[in-house]
């Protein structure tokens, strides 16, 4: 009897019981159907963190900060200079492994932006460079990022984020305007022409809920009206977009010039320190001969003073890593179980299929069936039912994530992938082999003479 044919014959006996058969799978399509729509869940949290990682410049972005002078050298600390451009500088001109250094002057935290009375609930005012739009990821929807002559003559404009623009204007699916360029905010009582207007930072979960409430009639809530803070429970990573979203980018020299010195018209020299400045390298590969590089070039540049440090992204990277392996496990762990529970199944009706087949087993050995060919026999029917099992369980998926999608939304579309595809049909396979082996033994063991003899 060759492979076909027993493969053929193993289709028959489902068929010939297709009730217990389809009993028989079920273990199997739960198993491999729970597997793959947790390896798709598993995969769209996963896009979703790398998304947000990406979002804020990704692991080749380093943030340098000031930091408290070492014990040893707090006897320099007038000497210390703390982050001016000058670093930004000597870092260009001898890092250069180091591709692209962004200053950045920031107000204090009671900076305020506004227009006709109106104020967003809080405003990431930053003066920059250009550069800050490929060192952050940003990108321009309306209009234009101020370049290198705006910056020389300090002029009052600015590129702003939808957040602020929805709180000063209105948000474009309520009425308000979406184009705001020409416009014109105060920004610490100062006016600012709005210049350009950055793309909408939004999550999955985060713009599937906006078009879903967009589509919802707006129900009246009385009482006080109030804002309902922070907490929206959308997702992990949305804090990541909504600092993008309230961004308020100016020139680095205006914010230097007129906003640091607070417009006063005095000789009155602002501080020409910088809050922080962003450096990305090359390459992540060279990271560490990277950072050593800076950390000589501003070693030089402070006088030998170690006021300053490097902070990576390399904590969130492991956290991602960290966490999308422990899910897998978990997951992996429950359909592992499902999978045991329609292995056992399988032996089950195997077992019981045998003892109904005892006479047809002893015939076929008493006219010549061997050993080898009455194990193949009930191992390729084991296998066939589990791998039938297996693809039922990979159509039945596909209803799994779309029900889950609908239901409970995630961070991130669930994604299935044909490697997922093929590790729980695979596993199907290897627990219809597993499961059939014992009752493949005890078949192959029959005696034939005795076999003809059972009622």
């Amino acid at each position: 009897m060759n492979f076909f044919n027993s493969i053929s014959i193993g289709f028959k006996e489902i068929w010939a019981h297709k009730f217990r058969s389809a009993l028989t799978m079920l273990g199997i399509v739960l198993g491999v159907s729970s597997l793959v729509a947790m390896s798709a869940l598993v995969k769209g949290m996963e896009n979703g963190m790398k998304e947000a990682l990406v979002a804020i410049g990704g692991l080749e972005k380093v943030r340098v900060d000031e930091q408290d002078i070492p014990a040893a050298q707090r006897h320099l600390a007038d000497q210390a200079t703390g982050l001016t451009v000058r670093d930004v500088y000597a870092l260009q001109r001898s890092a250069p492994l180091i591709k692209l250094v962004t200053p950045e002057m920031r107000l204090g935290r009671f900076a305020t932006v506004t227009r006709g009375g109106k104020s967003p609930d809080w405003a990431n005012i930053i003066g920059t460079w250009p550069t800050a739009i490929e060192m952050n990821q940003h990108e321009i929807q309306h209009g234009r990022m101020f370049n290198e002559l705006d910056d020389e003559l300090a002029r009052n404009v600015c590129v702003i984020g939808t957040g602020v623009r929805d709180q000063l204007f209105g948000a474009p699916d309520k009425g308000g305007k979406e184009n705001v360029v020409g416009e014109t905010v105060q920004i610490n009582g100062q006016p600012f022409h709005i210049i350009g207007v950055f793309q909408r930072y939004e999550s999955e979960l985060d713009r599937k809920i906006r078009e879903m409430e967009k589509d919802q009639p707006k129900e009246e809530t009385g009482g006080v009206q109030r804002r309902r803070g922070w907490g929206s429970g959308r997702g992990n990573n949305s804090w990541v977009y909504n600092m993008k979203n309230n961004t308020v980018y100016t020139p680095l020299n205006t914010m230097w010039l007129k906003l640091k010195s607070g417009g006063s018209g005095t000789n009155t020299v602002p501080d020409p320190r910088l809050s922080t400045m962003n450096i990305k390298v090359a390459d992540i590969e060279v990271l560490e001969p990277a950072l050593q590089q800076a950390r000589n070039v501003m070693m030089h540049t402070h006088h030998g003073i170690e006021d300053f440090s490097f902070q990576t992204q390399e904590n969130w990277s492991e956290g991602i890593t960290q966490a999308i392996r422990n899910q897998r496990m978990s997951g992996g762990f429950i359909s592992a179980i499902s999978l045991l529970v329609g292995g056992i199944g399988i032996m089950n009706i195997m077992l019981a299929s045998i003892t109904e087949r005892i006479r047809e087993i002893g015939i076929r050995k008493a006219i010549g069936a061997t050993f080898a060919n009455v194990f193949i026999q009930i191992l390729v029917e084991s296998v066939v039912i589990a791998a039938l099992g297996g693809v039922l369980g990979l159509a039945a998926s596909q209803g799994i994530v779309q029900l889950l999608t609908l239901l409970s939304p995630t961070e991130n579309t669930p994604i299935i992938t044909v490697p997922a595809m093929l590790l729980a049909l695979g596993l199907s396979a290897c627990v219809g082999i597993l499961a059939g082996l014992i009752p493949a033994f005890k078949a192959a063991r029959l005696d034939p003479i005795q076999a003809l003899r059972y009622e």
